[in-house]
């Protein structure tokens, strides 16, 4: 903790009594060009900076610990600072040094925190930045999300526990306020910044605006007004959905964008793929406007090149935290919306207005006829605006640029009434303007110099013509740093005055670019246009998995799929390990994703009824931080699904049961497979390594069985990829442990007991298809009946049916 005593000076004392309005801050405490840090603060960001630890009043007992960084370089220090989970507190000189009486008044300006970032360097381009506010009441969650980077503004309306942790799983937030600590989203969410925040029963929008307000210093101009939105308005995906399907992957694949807008456009459509048909047509026909005009696709592609992230250069404007190459990356970006304008005026199905691109040339004008064309980064040194914009400038400037000149000439000048040839005259920022004289002409020196310096080989000294010329040159570049900087402000303000505008013109900015992504990817990896229907029915024509078939060497083979609601409402899909059953489910609801975001598919045809959530139960991950082990993740996430799933969702089920052991995993699968068939009737792919689930399908109608076909060659397998009708008794995991190079004295040891399990499951088959069918009715049939009549004896071998018959004989005797 730091604390005053009696040998704290004035600085340290109003340090630490801004720390304290900031305690959960690092503090930048500007002193001169260096923001220092002390005490606890220094110790604790000279480990993560990796800079020098030193200490003030190093002669007392108790030496007050020091590191400091370059206030004119400090970007790169807050971005490790907020990369290690810490906020950043700006402390600045508000008053000229010069005119303060004692110790110069100092202000925190702005709290930096990885969720209110507006640093460029620290920003993923095509990614927001979301602070999000969560508030409890009772049983129900209300979210709120801002993006200060670009203005957007989110709120939701009552959530369900899992529901609003499925929304702050799509937005990744990278800082989370609340009024009390929940310990759900804390260890789900364990890279992400949590702040607590007072103020009870506030609404999550209020919470956000309040923090703005603590953190920037003022009201953002550019925050856009609040977007009210629904989780059942868009396609759910909840977080495993999200992992499991490899969502970053797709997008990567996806996205062709050229401006940071439509990066972060695209990304929002394919997490909040779309329900309303019209709406997913219309995004369609405008994909296909810009395949059918290779034209156009060239001069949007020429237009976007010159277009900068229009939206966080606005936020930097309306905070006053934009420099002059934001502003000439501004005006450079707006010269080039005419491009865009003029070739969409006669296109209709993509904007249909194009008003929101035009107007903006007074704003681009006043910035190329004010600013140089490339600025530097610093404000107040001079060298920002053009000459024959300000006559007082202008003036000044050609008085300060004759310096090289006037000094040579007097230079010139001295050596000849002097003597002394080796004399010169430099500038340096301690003396100012001096004539340097080496020792040996010291004899030469006349009357009216005067010494200001002795060195070891040389004396320096003034004169009064040049003092006289120093006043009048220091003091021009003074006042040309102050007209320039003062020019800067009206600029950057004339600026602040069109954000709205910008921010609508950037929107369609981002969807025209977002749409040439979809146009690109669909004619590059040769993808066709779905049709979508209202009824509630899936057929896939030769479907493939777009993130496999883009990294594969091998050619892709396509499968086709098609479900109803009906008959073919559940597959149960048997087949051995890398066969390609997760490859077939997967792609199945990524292509359903990519049609509901209007995207065109990666298969030969397709017909797709609207899903109203997707859920997926794939591989083995544990939480064992959180207690929960393998099989239990596997158990939460498959009751989620039968919780949540409806009729009209897609289900995709990828083993369940194989974390315990093999005949508590068959039931539990049957169990699960029988549930999500009557009880659920989602749509559902379900996956399995427990080939006796195939038994199923007989008393289930709209459960069909398929598999992925394995040719078996001189005691190898083949994997053809491909899904075909009926199931499969074989699991050829022995096979596939061969493929993975095993020991041949292994794989001979495992077909050994392979085959006297087999053996022994044949005797105990009937005895165990029988639990598994039972009748629950109060006066079940007999055993022997119910399993003769849901036998297919078409498909016993004759020794099965002989081991039947003699089952059946058993019992009747």
């Amino acid at each position: 903790m730091t604390q005053e005593n009696s040998a704290t000076t004035p600085m340290l004392k109003q340090y630490i009594s801004i720390k304290g309005e900031y305690p959960d801050a690092i503090l930048f405490f500007r002193l001169g060009d260096f923001y220092e840090m002390f005490y606890e603060d220094a110790q604790v960001a000279s480990k993560i900076l990796d800079i020098a630890l030193t200490a003030r009043n190093k002669g007392e007992a108790k030496p007050v610990p020091l590191c400091g960084v370059p206030y004119h370089a400090c970007q790169p220090y807050i971005a490790k600072l907020l990369a290690a989970g810490k906020k950043v507190a700006i402390c600045e000189q508000v008053e000229d040094p010069k005119l303060a009486k004692g110790v110069v008044r100092r202000e925190v300006v702005r709290v930096v925190t990885p969720g209110v970032v507006l640093d460029e360097n620290v920003l993923e381009t095509a990614k927001p930045n979301y602070v999000a506010s969560v508030v409890k009441e009772g049983e129900h969650f209300y979210f709120s999300a801002l993006d200060i980077s670009t203005g957007e503004f989110l709120a939701s309306p009552a959530l369900a526990l899992n529901d609003c942790f499925n929304e702050l799983a799509k937005l990744n937030p990278k800082e989370i306020l609340w009024e009390e600590e929940i310990d759900f989203f804390k260890n789900n969410f364990s890279e992400t910044l949590f702040t607590v925040v007072s103020g009870k029963n506030s609404k999550p929008e209020q919470i956000l605006k309040d923090y703005i307000l603590f953190t920037q210093k003022q009201a953002p101009a550019h925050i856009r007004e609040i977007q009210l939105y629904s989780a059942n308005s868009h396609l759910i995906l909840d977080e495993a959905c999200q992992k499991n399907l490899e969502l970053e992957s797709l997008l990567h694949l996806l996205d062709a964008t050229q401006t940071p807008m439509g990066g972060r456009k695209l990304r929002q459509w394919l997490l909040y793929s779309l329900l309303d048909i019209a709406a997913i047509c219309a995004r369609q026909k405008a994909v296909q406007t810009l395949l059918d005009d290779f034209f156009l696709q060239q001069s949007l592609q020429k237009a976007f090149s010159s277009i900068n992230d229009l939206e966080r250069i606005v936020a930097r404007v309306s905070l006053g935290s934009a420099n002059a190459r934001d502003l000439a990356a501004l005006g450079g970006s707006l010269q080039a919306l005419p491009g865009l304008a003029g070739p969409l005026e006669k296109r209709e199905g993509l904007l249909g207005n194009v008003e929101p691109l035009t107007g903006f040339e007074p704003l681009a004008q006043k910035i190329a006829e004010t600013l140089v064309e490339a600025p530097p980064l610093a404000l107040k040194e001079g060298g920002l605006i053009r000459a024959g914009v300000n006559a007082e400038l202008d003036e000044l400037r050609q008085i300060s640029g004759s310096g090289k000149s006037f000094i040579a000439t007097l230079e010139e000048k001295e050596r000849r009434a002097t003597g002394i040839s080796s004399l010169k005259i430099r500038f340096n920022q301690v003396f100012g303007y001096y004539i340097e004289v080496t020792h040996t002409h010291r004899e030469k020196i006349p009357v009216h110099y005067i010494r200001k310096q002795t060195l070891v080989n040389a004396e320096r000294y003034i004169t009064p013509e040049l003092k006289e010329y120093e006043e009048k040159v220091l003091g021009a570049e003074e006042k040309i740093e102050r007209i320039e900087y003062a020019l800067f402000l009206q600029l950057r303000d004339a600026a602040k005055e069109w954000g709205t505008k910008i921010q609508k013109a950037a929107d369609q900015i981002a969807i025209l670019d977002a749409l040439l992504s979809l146009a690109g990817s669909a004619q590059k990896n040769r993808w066709v246009c779905p049709q979508m229907i209202s009824e509630n029915r899936l057929r896939i024509e030769g479907g493939r998995h777009p993130i496999v078939e883009a990294f594969s060497k091998d050619r892709f083979v396509p499968n086709d799929i098609e479900m109803d609601g009906e008959k073919n409402r559940f597959l149960m899909i048997t087949g051995p390990n890398m066969a390609g059953k997760s490859t077939v489910m997967r792609q199945t609801a990524l292509i359903v994703i990519l049609a509901q975001m209007g995207s065109f598919v990666p298969a030969a045809g397709a017909q797709v009824g609207i899903v109203d959530k997707i859920f997926t139960r794939v591989g083995a991950s544990d939480r064992l931080s959180k207690g929960e082990s393998t099989f239990m993740v596997e158990m939460v996430e498959t009751a989620h699904i039968l919780k949540e799933a409806t009729p009209k969702s897609l289900v995709v089920v990828d083993e369940v049961g194989r974390g315990t052991s093999t005949y508590d995993g068959v039931a539990i699968a049957w169990a699960v497979a029988e549930y999500l068939h009557t009880h659920v009737r989602a749509k559902t792919l379900f996956a399995t390594h427990y080939h006796e689930l195939i038994e199923l399908a007989s008393a289930c109608e709209g459960m069909q069985n398929f598999n992925i076909a394995v040719k078996e060659w001189n005691d190898k397998i083949v994997f053809l990829h491909k899904l075909v009708p009926g199931g499969t008794s074989r699991s050829y995991g022995v096979e596939v442990a061969k493929l993975a190079g095993l020991p041949a004295e292994v794989i001979v040891r495992a077909k050994e007991i392979l085959a006297d399990w087999e053996h022994f499951a044949k005797r105990n088959r009937a005895d165990q298809l029988s639990l598994f069918a039972q009748n629950k009715t109060e006066t079940p049939e007999p055993d022997w009946i119910k399993e003769l009549k849901a036998t297919d004896i078409n498909r016993l071998t004759p020794l099965q049916a002989l081991e039947f018959l003699s089952y059946l004989k058993s019992k009747l005797d």
